[in-house]
């Protein structure tokens, strides 16, 4: 059994910065692929990011070049680091564990407004 819980979210202006965490609880952390999405109202959860549990990372291309993904073993969380954020960035971003089994955080609010 695996819990995340999502931290980082808030308000932020276009142009600005956002570093989001999930912290895992549960073993093995360092075996699990990590991933983070979003979901905007009315709309399907879309793919954001993946760190796979070698280390390998892919992207979106609505997001490719301005956010980063990476994962700390030692603290079993994984993070995104958000720059240049634009206001259709606007979303619920969730992490996801993903191995045979995937699991799901609550999410975290993240706006861009002025």
């Amino acid at each position: 059994q695996v819990q995340l819980v999502e931290s980082g979210g808030g308000l932020v202006q276009p142009g600005g910065s956002l570093r989001l965490s999930c912290a895992a609880s549960g073993s093995f952390f360092s075996t699990y692929d990590m991933y983070w999405y979003r979901q905007t109202p009315g709309k399907q959860r879309e793919y954001v990011a993946l760190i796979a549990k070698g280390g390998s990372t892919n992207y979106a291309d609505s997001v490719k070049g301005r956010f980063t993904i990476s994962r700390d073993n030692a603290k079993n969380t994984v993070y995104l680091q958000m720059n240049s954020l634009k206001p259709e960035d606007t979303a619920v971003y969730y992490c996801n564990a993903r191995k045979v089994i995937s699991y799901w955080g609550q999410g975290t609010q993240v706006t861009v407004s002025s």
